[in-house]
């Protein structure tokens, strides 16, 4: 069973917890870290991963880098850092983490036929990344696979409502800005 904690509407913790499932079922607002690795090829890339078949939601689908719900206790940093070792093989240091900013994000949908109700406060991340796909060890039960994307072709099909897709386009405009003022002309 995986706690997680009950948050107020700035992310902050209330003292009191909830299991995941519940979480989602009755729409209670929870923490996520969401890190976005980013490379310079031309153009700004964004590693997407797909998710698993097996995922409880938005299964098959493109989305983040690496992104988890925050255990009860856990902080953001420490929870983005766990992630990006489970999911991806990556051993990264808190300095290597760039803040993009914060967001509140709702979602009702269903799968499974059972309804899902998504209601996090999540902290973007991003991580200027520059080895190969190789280098990567993704978790199998998590993700079926990897792939690198210019940001302006995913924030595109994103915005055109691509269901490949489960990425959140104010995050894409975050990267976007954070890209602009870390130096990157080609974005």
């Amino acid at each position: 069973m995986e706690l997680l904690d009950i948050v107020d509407e700035y992310g902050e913790p209330t003292g009191q917890t909830v299991e995941r499932s519940r979480a989602h079922l009755e729409g209670i607002r929870h923490r996520t870290s969401h890190v976005w690795l980013l490379r310079r090829r031309g153009g700004l890339e964004l590693l997407l991963q797909k998710r698993s078949e097996d995922k409880d939601s938005f299964p098959g689908c493109y989305d983040i880098s690496s992104a988890g719900h925050i255990p009860a206790g856990e902080d953001f940093i420490s929870s983005a850092l766990r992630e990006l070792s489970e999911e991806l093989g990556l051993a990264l240091t808190a300095e290597m983490l760039n803040y993009c900013g914060s967001k509140s994000l709702f979602t009702r949908t269903e799968f499974y036929g059972r309804p899902f109700l998504d209601n996090q406060f999540t902290k973007v991340y991003a991580v200027w990344y520059e080895p190969e796909l190789g280098a990567l060890r993704p978790q199998p039960e998590e993700i079926s696979g990897l792939r690198w994307m210019r940001l302006d072709e995913c924030r595109e099909l994103v915005l055109r409502g691509d269901r490949r897709f489960c990425v959140d386009p104010d995050e894409l405009c975050m990267l976007e800005r954070f890209a602009r003022k870390e130096g990157s002309e080609n974005v």
